[in-house]
């Protein structure tokens, strides 16, 4: 396996402990608070790290930053709620159906094209979420269906998340990573305040090492997936990181007991073969592209980026 594999390799396996710790922890913790501390952890991070590289942290385009910060707080707060009150692998396989929000909200707002197959990735995806979600009113009330809040917030979190990445999008021209990254972090902290005091805990020991974890995970992650961008192919690093769903499945049955059964298997593969299939017709696309060569696609990045 080549480096750049093997880093795409670790950055979905870290986001998953991410999810799989947040999880655990929304069992005594609500999921604002986790936003809340995991944005402090964040903002401290970035900064130290902007102040070591003597990069400014204001930014040239501060109001754009900060629409970028609030889709992204919005988005994490609806994707950790949607891990708290839904298994582990179905919350993570919605999340990412964001590329197909992602593709045709730049069709609108950056005028990028999209194509019928585009289109037909869509309706896939979206296929997929509703043999998931199972809502009684489809499916004559047999009781298997997920909590319908649940999968409303994590459709919400992921098309939350691709008006972020759009924002990125225009930001990428003018702005460095980290600056983003930051601001995404400070505005998430704000945001997170009011949100979270009405139900304030206080966390056991236990769950201090788990938001701990979350934190560390976040930051291993996002270090693995950078270089694995850096070292990789558009296609083959958009595919490693569907392992994310599998590893998700993996901690769900063996920390939740979560078995997910053939339906949603089902609509897990809709899901996944629908938005690799988007992200590799728009790679080729972007690639012959003038000036397009190694150019990341708006759909490949998605995949790994987080809120």
């Amino acid at each position: 396996m080549s480096p750049g594999l093997r880093f795409m390799v670790a950055a979905a396996f870290s986001f998953s402990i991410m999810s799989a710790l947040a999880k655990a922890v929304g069992r005594t913790i609500p999921s604002q608070e986790i936003v809340l501390l995991r944005g402090v952890f964040t903002v401290a991070l970035s900064f130290g790290t902007l102040r070591v590289m003597g990069i400014p942290a204001r930014g040239s385009r501060p109001r754009l930053l900060i629409v970028r910060g609030l889709f992204g707080f919005a988005a994490l707060s609806a994707f950790f709620y949607a891990i708290v009150h839904l298994p582990l692998a179905a919350a993570t396989v919605i999340h990412f159906t964001n590329p197909v929000f992602t593709a045709l909200i730049a069709a609108i707002v950056l005028a990028e094209p999209i194509r019928l197959r585009d289109s037909a990735s869509v309706v896939a995806s979206l296929t997929g979420v509703v043999l998931i979600a199972r809502p009684d009113f489809l499916f004559g009330g047999t009781g298997a269906g997920l909590d319908p809040l649940g999968v409303g917030m994590a459709l919400t979190g992921a098309v939350l998340s691709a008006c972020a990445y759009v924002t990125v999008r225009r930001l990428s021209a003018t702005e460095h990573p980290l600056v983003i990254v930051h601001y995404f972090a400070v505005v998430t902290t704000l945001g997170a305040i009011p949100t979270a005091a009405p139900n304030l805990v206080w966390p056991s020991s236990g769950a201090w090492l788990g938001l701990a974890g979350v934190g560390l995970a976040t930051h291993v992650a996002q270090f693995c997936m950078t270089r694995g961008l850096a070292l990789e192919p558009a296609g083959r690093a958009m595919a490693v990181g569907y392992l994310q769903i599998v590893f998700a499945a993996v901690w769900g049955l063996l920390f939740f007991s979560e078995r997910p059964d053939a339906l949603s298997a089902v609509g897990a593969f809709l899901i996944i073969g629908s938005t690799a299939a988007l992200g590799r017709r728009r790679a080729v696309a972007q690639a012959g592209a003038p000036g397009g060569e190694g150019r990341a696609p708006i759909a490949r990045s998605e995949q790994k980026e987080e809120p």
